[in-house]
């Protein structure tokens, strides 16, 4: 079976099976989205440092809305035209990197 290339759009069902293992996210249109909420405004901050680092890894970025200390990601492969597995794999990334955010201020 030939490797998938990261920049291929993914169909439907390639999504909806990411997804499964993605719970926090969903589809909009052609876009991954998640929200979260942080303890506090330097919290939130400091999740977003983070992402930045996991975004550089992949030379891959998300568009993010912040405001006080909730987060909206959004992930879309520009240059592709919608969803790509660099988004499933960079929302993955970014999962891990909220769930130690959490875990070490629950």
């Amino acid at each position: 079976m030939p490797e998938l290339d990261p920049l291929d759009l993914l169909d439907e069902s390639e999504i909806e099976e990411a997804l499964e293992d993605l719970p926090e996210w969903r589809q909009e249109g052609v876009t991954l989205r998640r929200d979260v909420e942080a303890r506090d405004f330097p919290s939130a901050i400091r999740i977003l440092n983070d992402v930045a680092i996991e975004a550089e890894k992949l030379n891959h970025h998300p568009d993010v809305d912040v405001r006080y200390n909730k987060l909206h990601f959004t992930l879309t492969t520009h240059s592709a035209g919608g969803i790509t597995a660099l988004d499933t794999e960079l929302a993955r990334r970014l999962d891990t990197v909220i769930g130690s955010h959490t875990r070490a201020h629950a």
